[in-house]
């Protein structure tokens, strides 16, 4: 039985090979609809602090923008199989984000949307610079802030009540200039 003190997670560096995950990421680098688009945190409307693309078959709501995907590509159709096989889920969307560099980031969030539905699964890929990833409790602040290493070809499956009692981030660092892509493949019901 998992504990809500500890997040159900799984973490999978090299699920993709070297010559995989370099191809991947300089593809979608050049071919993804990246755009920035305008966020509302804490009722103030700021650009989001990388770029977004959302593929699949279902629109997707969050922090008070709705995204409508563009249809799957050939190669999102190969990560999407190879990662439902090896989690024993099935994903109808992928939120694609793209930091350009160090300066790029995400805040603490959980993916609660109401369309992920109760005990979502996140099947989280990355491609491109090694980031911390790290992960809080919501309530217990005794508890101590996970940090991972998000590394080129990784997979991250974040799935149970996870999304119930943790906030996960990706933090500015100064120092990363190189680009990384991130595939979070949900299912929005």
């Amino acid at each position: 039985m998992i504990d809500h003190k500890s997040p159900d997670i799984e973490l999978v560096d090299c699920f993709f090979t070297k010559h995989e995950s370099d191809y991947f990421f300089n593809h979608f680098h050049l071919y993804l609809k990246w755009k920035q688009e305008p966020i509302t945190l804490f009722g103030k409307s700021q650009m989001q602090p990388r770029l977004t693309a959302l593929y699949g078959n279902a629109s997707y709501s969050y922090s008070g923008i709705t995204m409508n995907p563009e249809p799957w590509t050939d190669e999102l159709i190969k990560i999407k199989n190879k990662v439902e096989k090896f989690c024993g889920s099935t994903f109808n969307v992928v939120l694609c984000n793209l930091y350009r560099d160090g300066n790029d980031s995400m805040g603490w969030h959980s993916d609660d949307e109401k369309e992920l539905g109760l005990n979502p699964v996140i099947a989280s890929v990355s491609f491109g610079a090694k980031r911390k990833f790290q992960m809080k409790h919501k309530n217990e602040t005794s508890l101590p802030v996970i940090n991972s290493e998000l590394t080129h070809g990784s997979l991250l499956l974040m799935k149970g009540k996870t999304q119930h009692f943790w906030k996960h981030a990706i933090p500015k660092q100064k120092y990363v200039t190189q680009s990384r892509i991130n595939l979070t493949f949900r299912k929005i019901i």
